[in-house]
């Protein structure tokens, strides 16, 4: 079984996309920790210019994570003609920050392609759905912050636009908006947590029934963010704790693998994020082999016993 993603999916100069090479997570709270240390910084550029080396030419970002700037100098140096890669960011609609909520998909999209020295980005996604009107400069809602969306991708300054954390019904408010202006408006990824014991079949299977591609971030949260909510501390006897070991010895390849395997098998496009190179060397690696039936319904299966969400817990 292989990912069958839609012709769409391509760079400018016409490759397939790999599997996202990420900005959040780990490098957001290391730009965070310390916003004026240049060697973490600097860290930041060499690890997604070394990914972009390695043969990633799909690169995840987004305004919350602050990366834009690392992400540009990246480009730069690993000295790839943009064309030949596809670069991802996300309009975050609210902050917890004041300032940063008086701003409009236009204008985010305008500071990003400043940030990320380039003249076009390929998708924009409403990086979730979760605000009120009264939380935003322009009193948006879902339809009236789409149609601006819209309005982002009609200018040219983006290819293809979608969404991040939408559920059945937030796709079902956007898509009759879409449909009235055309099909190439339509949302073309549904990026959300995905792993096995986050499997979100009712999203996946509309998505997917709809034309939308189901991108995964987190898909490796049963190896490392299982966190019992009352003590706070790590869980190590879970199902897959088990099972991963076992299939790891029998495909030959490590645990992190199969588990973007597995994306890949459920026809999902991983995103995922390493400080490390041995790390970001393995995570590409995964093309060369597929998971029998049998073991993608077993994963199934065992994630299915042990419902786990590590992301937006409040909101679900």
């Amino acid at each position: 079984m292989t990912v069958e993603l839609t012709p769409n999916f391509k760079t400018k100069s016409g490759t397939s996309i790999t599997i996202g090479a990420g900005s959040g997570t780990a490098w957001k709270s290391v730009k965070r920790s310390d916003p004026d240390n240049q060697v973490n910084l600097d860290r930041i550029v060499d690890k997604l210019s070394y990914s972009i080396k390695k043969g990633y030419n799909h690169l995840d970002t987004a305004e919350v994570y602050t990366t834009h700037p690392e992400v540009g100098r990246a480009i730069k140096k690993s000295g790839t003609p943009r064309e030949d890669l596809w670069i991802t960011t996300k309009y975050n609609p609210s902050s917890r920050v004041a300032e940063k909520k008086d701003h409009s998909p236009v204008e985010l999209v305008e500071s990003a392609l400043k940030e990320l020295n380039t003249d076009y980005i390929d998708l924009l996604l409403i990086h979730h759905p979760f605000f009120k009107p009264e939380q935003t400069k322009y009193n948006y809602d879902l339809v009236s912050l789409w149609q601006d969306v819209i309005k982002v991708k009609k200018s040219g300054a983006v290819r293809y636009i979608g969404v991040s954390n939408f559920t059945v019904d937030h796709l079902k408010t956007i898509i009759p908006v879409s449909e009235t202006e055309g099909k190439e408006f339509l949302p073309v990824v549904n990026q959300i947590e995905f792993h096995p014991y986050l499997q979100n079949k009712e999203i996946v299977q509309f998505s997917q029934k709809n034309g939308i591609l189901v991108e995964a971030y987190g898909p490796l949260t049963p190896l490392f963010r299982i966190v019992d909510e009352k003590s706070n501390k790590e869980v190590a006897d879970h199902p897959l704790a088990k099972l991963l070991p076992q299939l790891s010895e029998k495909y030959g390849k490590t645990q992190a693998q199969i588990l973007l395997r597995y994306a890949l098998e459920k026809n999902v496009l991983p995103i995922t994020t390493s400080s490390k190179e041995e790390r970001i060397d393995q995570a590409l690696n995964i093309y060369d082999f597929d998971l029998s039936k049998q073991d993608v319904d077993l994963i199934d299966s065992e994630g299915s016993k042990f419902p786990y969400r590590a992301f937006f817990k409040t909101y679900f």
